[in-house]
């Protein structure tokens, strides 16, 4: 299994680290390729992870707490079509949270009318920060269907769930009412740009 180190364990946004978890056989092949691509961890980059572990929990743990509480006001929002969060009743169908997962972590994605909405809302945020990542201090925001998916044709959009109204959301550790108060304004100044459209068209 591999997993990025450069997020939650990192957690700062200020270092690029991977971990692999494997068998002893696996982790002989593994290192062979990494002696010959010279792919090995810095020092400074160790520290940094090093520095990041012993508050990992604490920050995991005060994130989807706030993370939580924006979920439930989303999915009670107007201009939210739906919303994407396993902390929410109903969408742990398979019971992952609690046996594989502790909690349902600081990841969310939610829906909204378009990609002109979408868009709005991503140019209105002020305190949350669009990028593309997660597990970081600060909150961040992106919009896959103009950034990460927009080369990716429509048909493929579809099988995967990226709809053009989607946003991830990646929570951190502000103040989870400031989070709430910036995401509101932009919601709110998001469906006003809508109507607008919508009387104009």
């Amino acid at each position: 299994m591999s997993s990025s180190a450069t997020k939650f364990i990192g957690g700062h946004g200020d270092v690029l680290a991977g971990v692999v978890a494997t068998s002893a056989e696996w982790a002989t092949e593994l290192r062979k390729v990494r002696v010959i691509t010279g792919s090995v961890l810095h020092p400074l980059a160790a520290y940094l992870l090093h520095r990041g572990l012993p508050t990992l929990s604490l920050r995991v743990r005060a994130a989807q707490e706030s993370a939580h509480q924006i979920a439930l006001k989303l999915q009670a929002h107007p201009a939210v079509r739906a919303v994407y969060y396993p902390g929410l009743k109903g969408q742990d169908p398979h019971g992952v949270v609690g046996t594989q997962m502790r909690g349902p972590g600081s990841l969310m994605a939610f829906e909204v009318d378009s990609f002109e909405v979408a868009s709005a809302v991503m140019a209105n945020v002020k305190l949350m920060t669009p990028a593309v990542s997660l597990g970081s201090v600060d909150t961040l925001i992106q919009h896959p269907a103009a950034l990460t998916h927009r080369v990716v044709n429509a048909e493929a959009k579809a099988l995967s769930g990226i709809g053009e109204g989607l946003l991830r959301l990646s929570v951190g550790l502000e103040s989870p009412e400031d989070l709430w108060a910036d995401l509101e304004q932009a919601l709110v100044k998001a469906m006003a740009i809508a109507s607008v459209s919508a009387g104009t068209a």
